[in-house]
């Protein structure tokens, strides 16, 4: 019978269990709140803000959901994480876990407290994130820039922060230097890193431009592509390309639009003059945001 009740306990997730067994659970509003840190409590889903420092902005609604049901059936197995910030709790990880509980109409979630700066909230929310399966080439590299640049750590300490090697964190962050309308086809899954990896080794930006269309028109492998790359300079050993510059009222104007839109614009100008604009966006409500933002309207 003991056996039967524990099995049924689990099933309900680590809710269940905090409730049922009172492990450590206290109000967020308790008078020795400073007890709180290191243990893991029941928290009202209202006191909690999400993390200011989380370098996700995508987060898939059918995967969401998916998660919302188990929770639903399971409760949430693995607490989050929160740090105290006055009398609210700020998001360390968790955050799939906290949008689906309160998609399920959840009043509370079992979450673990601890203490963490605003650097180490920055560097603990990025790593979680490089860590999970799901993120595209780009979003890493961008990651692992921003670990480098607001942590300031060498590509040696970051491979050593996230278990890869140094080797590898440089072929992530090298994505980044590709022309922006062939980042932004690398994280709508347009195009592989294996892709990306051939289309660094083409110094001219035009000429990348013409490769990735080429991949596109022709669904080109990527040894496919490594192969054309190739031939590329072995064709014309002793022309010398002339380096695309982008013009200074591009890049006069390239973090305005970033900053309006509040996503990666990718601006690219040819040599004609003519150039594109791409707009990123990663689920229908920033869509939206973007078609208010240019008036627009439903109609």
């Amino acid at each position: 019978m003991a056996k039967a009740t524990k099995k049924q306990a689990l099933g309900r997730g680590l809710s269940a269990l905090l409730k049922e067994n009172d492990m450590t659970v206290r109000s967020a509003n308790h008078e020795k709140a400073t007890e709180i840190i290191g243990n893991i409590i029941e928290l009202k889903l209202d006191q909690i803000e999400v993390n200011p420092f989380q370098p996700r902005t995508y987060f898939d609604e059918e995967a969401l959901k998916e998660l919302a049901d188990s929770i639903k059936i399971l409760g949430v197995i693995q607490p989050i994480t929160v740090r105290r910030v006055d009398d609210k709790f700020q998001l360390v990880s968790g955050e799939r876990r906290f949008r689906a509980s309160k998609l399920i109409g959840n009043k509370t979630i079992p979450a673990y407290i601890r203490l963490a700066n605003d650097q180490e909230m920055l560097e603990m929310a990025l790593v979680e994130n490089i860590q999970r399966k799901n993120l595209d080439p780009i979003e890493v590299a961008l990651s692992y820039q921003r670990l480098i640049d607001e942590i300031n750590l060498t590509q040696e300490e970051l491979g050593g922060r996230v278990g890869k090697k140094r080797s590898t964190v440089t072929n992530y962050l090298r994505l980044l230097k590709l022309d922006p309308i062939i980042q932004t086809g690398m994280r709508d899954g347009f195009v592989s890193m294996g892709h990306g990896r051939a289309l660094i080794n083409i110094d001219n930006t035009l000429l990348q431009l013409e490769v990735y269309e080429k991949i596109l028109k022709d669904g080109l492998s990527v040894r496919q592509t490594e192969a054309l790359v190739a031939n590329m300079k072995q064709e014309k050993p002793n022309k010398t390309v002339t380096s695309n510059t982008t013009p200074s009222f591009v890049n006069e104007s390239q973090d305005k639009f970033n900053r309006f839109f509040g996503q990666k614009v990718a601006i690219s100008v040819n040599a004609k003059g003519k150039g594109k604009i791409a707009i990123s966006f990663g689920s229908e409500e920033e869509f939206n945001k973007i078609k208010a933002l240019l008036n627009l309207g439903d109609s």
